[in-house]
């Protein structure tokens, strides 16, 4: 039996979210759910299958939220709490709300999958936390939301960000330019999270004063990092030396995330990875946390889960036949 229910719209920007451009997001609803959609003095009617009809009325209070909380709704998104609700799993879509920190343009920074949300609470119990996973699963991101929020918190003096900088051997020599100009385009990726989150202005007045100190992994070597949040990125490309090196700079009350995608490896073929070595060894220590992130947890162009699927296909086909 074919039904219709209203839902009325509150958010003012609501509407042109919901829709989004060339109406792509309400075709998916549409598809997904079997229902039509349409837009009648101001307010959604939504028809079809009573059943249908009921959990699109779900799907658009969830999405109301996220829009309320002043984020956007793009096909990721929406397909992300779609599959959550054909999996009976509405009631999770709600444990993704809490914002970590807001943007200096007033966006709200949360976790966008359960996943994600996991992995924010691993680094918030924990002091280590390995946060494994292919690209765009917002590992580097949130991690680096998670330092800004304990420092304006006051939880820690100073951020730290450091990764391999040239593949795993970091060699800088070649590069034109000093110690900084040879890092940078190394770092640009947590440079444009701390740009977003602090403004470039507060981001350089801080790395002047050393309150944010950006540095090769090789710049570790023999400090101790007390009141720190610090964040080792690419950790796939360490050695397993190198890897030992910096979980035993950690200090008084500071803390640490260390994310890398074990896929995307520069490390010389016979040469064994830090973290994956890391992960195995320390997998029961009390006080570390690790989490492997999906291509479920990818919030980048829908493409970028296709891909990784398919690489995974392909790298499982070809083990097969070594084997």
């Amino acid at each position: 039996m074919i039904i219709q229910k209203k839902f009325v719209v509150s958010e003012e920007n609501f509407e042109k979210e919901l829709f989004g451009k060339l109406d792509e997001n309400i075709k998916l609803i549409e598809k997904t759910l079997n229902i039509d959609v349409i837009l009648r003095e101001g307010n959604i009617v939504l028809m079809g299958e009573e059943k249908n009809v009921d959990s699109a009325i779900k799907l658009m209070n969830e999405l109301h939220k996220i829009v309320s909380r002043g984020n956007s709704l793009d096909k990721q998104s929406i397909s992300y709490s779609l599959s959550l609700l054909c999996e009976g799993s509405e009631q999770k879509i709600k444990d993704l709300e809490g914002t970590i920190i807001v943007t200096q343009k007033g966006k709200s920074i949360q976790p966008k999958t359960l996943g994600q949300k996991e992995y924010i609470n691993l680094i918030n119990s924990n002091d280590i936390t390995f946060g494994i996973g292919p690209a765009g699963t917002g590992k580097t991101y949130l991690a680096v939301a998670m330092a800004v929020k304990a420092f304006k918190r006051d939880e820690v003096s100073r951020i730290i960000l450091t990764r391999p900088a040239v593949e795993a051997g970091e060699s800088l020599g070649f590069l034109p330019g000093d110690l900084k100009d040879k890092v940078d385009p190394y770092l640009r990726p947590l440079y444009d999270a701390l740009f977003e989150m602090i403004g470039p202005d507060k981001f350089n007045k801080y790395l002047e004063r050393g309150t944010i100190e950006v540095a090769p992994l090789a710049f570790m070597r023999g400090r101790t990092l007390d009141n720190a949040f610090i964040i080792l990125d690419e950790a796939q490309n360490t050695t397993p030396e190198q890897m030992k090196m910096f979980l035993t700079r950690l200090g008084f009350g500071s803390k640490a995330v260390v994310t890398g995608d074990l896929t995307q490896t520069d490390l010389p073929e016979k040469k064994k990875s830090g973290l994956l070595q890391a992960t195995k060894i320390l997998k029961n220590v009390q006080g570390i946390g690790s989490i492997m992130l999906t291509e479920r947890d990818v919030v980048r162009h829908e493409l970028v889960q296709r891909i990784i699927r398919a690489y995974e296909e392909f790298d499982k086909i070809s083990n097969t036949k070594n084997k």
